[in-house]
């Protein structure tokens, strides 16, 4: 087997990047863009990530590698990295990146695909696949080695001074999910849409069975949908219409269950007769058996709630049939009472670097249950003592107060106590600790708007994760390049 070593080569010749006068948007892009790629050619983040890579392709493979092969594949992983950086950058999906990246010399130059005589870039589908070619883990140690050599060595990243790690800054979010409000009556019709396009499906591919056009099962349930939101609005005699309609749709919903049922059970026993393989045939199967086990509970969850007037607890309750895993997160902020996805912790710097997150899959615990954990995780991963530790008031409890006491962090956390509050006021670290901790909420909306991380489109907890882990990584370059740019004149034209 070919050893995991990375490969020296003679690179191909890049385009020259054209000037550009009069547009100081694209020069700052531009100066961006090149500060970051020095940035991972300096730290060794993408010589790291690229040999990780090599070893998992290269213990896969079945037989022995050639150079030219292994030459490839890391070409391939540098390309990898690099779009997908330039993409959460821009905020772009899949499609409106592989464009734009067709049509930008710089983008082409940057994500490595520049060449002299051919341009040959990415399609929307590779750009999704090499999204995932990095586990979470290890582009979550990438992002603290990138931190780390800022505190070791800042000058070899042309840093003016090193960063500081000592003081964190805690706060958690909701991290929506691309779905539309949970109604009962909607899942119904979610189930409805995606069993008879499965059916569609299946019959374009050459098996039928007995049943009345597929169609007309979409245009009934679309009408009773409308129906039912008309109901909301009368005044008059309104439940009772809304029960009479639900049961209307109730009875649609248990017609499509019982033809795919039928047609789930003849592509599963007779795929052979179409022109799909097996693997295709399972991804078809997979799609109707997620609704179809969700489907008598999500009824059942309708008919409690329409027609006996009970309430569903939220352990129980089905908010997406394509999504298991979100959850109703109670925020009780302006505009937004209740929000639907995933509770996100984040740590940041005082210079604005995310130092620790998480996202969980479940309910997340209190906010008082996350403090010590998320320390632990922050003094483990960069081999130093956290100093100072400021959040709002759901962090606090006597347990935390009690233990950074014990572990001789200064505690900047808002007391719940409003006598111990008042205290607290006439300290000075405590005062710059909370006002500064007020700035966490910025960079929140600046993860979750700035660089898309609150509307991507990421289907299932392990993508969003990964998503968010991907995030945190383009961010701290951002600020990364951002500090550098603060440097002093002459330590400029020293790095120079």
């Amino acid at each position: 087997m070919a050893s995991a070593a990375i490969l020296s080569f003679q690179p191909e010749l890049p385009q020259v990047l054209p000037t550009i006068h009069g547009n100081t948007d694209y020069r700052d892009f531009r100066d961006q863009l090149l500060r970051i790629d020095q940035l991972l050619l300096a730290t060794g983040l993408e010589e790291k990530l690229v040999r990780s890579d090599l070893e998992r392709w290269s213990a896969a493979a079945e037989e022995e590698l050639t150079p030219s092969a292994q030459q490839y594949r890391q070409l391939h992983s540098r390309r990898a990295l690099r779009c997908t950086i330039a993409r959460l950058l821009l905020k772009e999906d899949y499609r409106g990146f592989a464009s734009r990246l067709a049509d930008s010399a710089l983008l082409q130059y940057f994500c490595g695909v520049s060449r002299v005589d051919l341009i040959k870039v990415p399609s929307k589908s590779t750009l999704q696949r090499d999204s995932s070619l990095w586990p979470e883990s290890e582009i979550r140690a990438a992002i603290y080695e990138l931190l780390s050599c800022g505190v070791a060595t800042p000058q070899k990243i042309h840093l003016p001074q090193a960063l500081d790690l000592e003081s964190a800054f805690l706060d958690t979010t909701c991290l929506e999910a691309n779905i539309h409000y949970p109604v009962d009556w909607v899942l119904l019709r979610d189930a409805t849409r995606t069993l008879v396009k499965a059916i569609q499906l299946i019959r374009t591919h050459g098996l039928k069975h007995r049943m009345p056009a597929p169609e007309t099962f979409l245009t009934r349930i679309n009408t009773l949908c409308m129906a039912m939101t008309q109901r909301a609005r009368t005044q008059s005699d309104s439940l009772r219409q809304r029960k009479r309609t639900l049961r209307q749709m109730d009875r649609v919903v248990g017609t499509v269950r019982s033809h795919a049922r039928r047609y789930h059970t003849v592509l599963d026993q007779r795929w052979q007769e179409t022109d799909l393989t097996r693997p295709q045939a399972e991804q078809v199967l997979r799609r109707m058996d997620r609704v179809l086990k969700q489907l008598p509970q999500a009824r059942q969850q309708a008919r409690q709630r329409i027609l006996k007037g009970e309430a569903v607890p939220n352990e129980k309750k089905i908010l997406s049939l394509y999504e298991p895993d979100v959850h109703v997160i109670v925020r009780r902020k302006a505009g937004v009472e209740v929000e639907f996805g995933n509770t996100l912790l984040l740590a940041e710097s005082s210079q604005g670097l995310i130092m620790d997150w998480e996202l969980f899959q479940k309910s997340a615990p209190a906010d008082s249950l996350l403090l010590p954990r998320s320390i632990g995780r922050m003094e483990e991963a960069y081999g130093q003592k956290i100093k100072a530790v400021g959040a709002d008031r759901g962090f606090d409890s006597q347990v935390n107060q009690d233990g950074l006491a014990q572990e001789k962090i200064y505690n900047g956390v808002c007391p719940r106590n409003p006598r111990q509050l008042r205290q607290r006021k006439s300290q000075w670290k405590f005062k710059r600790l909370q006002r500064r901790r007020a700035q966490t909420e910025g960079r929140i909306a600046i993860l979750k708007n700035t660089l898309g991380a609150g509307t991507m489109r990421s289907k299932g907890f392990a993508s969003r994760n990964a998503t968010v882990t991907w995030t945190v990584l383009v961010h701290n370059l951002w600020v990364l390049v951002r500090l550098q740019r603060r440097q002093p004149k002459e330590m400029q034209a020293e790095a120079a």
